[in-house]
């Protein structure tokens, strides 16, 4: 599949304190696609209950690298909260591969669990359980109701800053520092 048009894909959607819905809050979402028909998203900041090494023991992959074993598999979302969602940087496409921008894709299949437990797989990745998804509007309203920030996807948040920071970092990625933000929404 080719990137999304629309300005919002490869965004990072970040949470305001104003925003108190449990799935939601203090989140930071890689927005992946996002068009007339709604959006999809996969939360980039919270841990789930499973390391990778037991995603990829109950679906019978074998994986000798003890530190990708112990790796945690964050809580993509609570949509298909039973679906594995990789995001992943390079160019190689796999079975089920979703383009969110050049050198970024999310790939739902099962063959990019299997080559990264080979030692075969992207460069970069975090695998995820579930997404969140919005009807068509819905994240364009919460937008207008000072629910998010968005901000430029960046490698450093996805890949590499430990999962506690990221909601922080992504605000400051553009100079907003969410300890002086109030817990309630503005409006003029």
């Amino acid at each position: 599949m080719s990137p999304q048009s629309t300005p919002l894909a490869n965004q990072l959607l970040v949470a305001l304190p104003s925003l108190a819905d449990p799935h939601f809050a203090r989140t930071v979402s890689l927005l992946c696609q996002h068009d007339a028909g709604g959006a999809m998203g996969v939360v980039v900041n919270r841990r789930s209950d499973y390391t990778l090494g037991e995603i990829f023991s109950q679906m019978g992959i074998a994986c000798e690298n003890d530190v990708l074993c112990a790796t945690p598999v964050l809580a993509g979302g609570p949509v298909h909260p039973e679906r594995g969602f990789v995001i992943h940087d390079g160019e190689r496409g796999w079975d089920s591969s979703l383009t969110v921008a050049d050198g970024l894709r999310v790939t739902t299949s099962r063959d990019v669990l299997e080559a990264m437990a080979r030692g075969d797989g992207p460069g970069r990745a975090v695998v995820a359980l579930g997404c969140a998804g919005w009807s068509a509007g819905q994240l364009d309203a919460e937008l207008g109701e000072n629910s998010w920030l968005t901000v430029p996807s960046d490698d450093e948040i996805l890949y590499a800053l430990p999962l506690d920071a990221r909601w922080q970092a992504a605000a400051g990625s553009i100079g907003v520092d969410l300890a002086h933000m109030p817990g309630y929404a503005g409006h003029a």
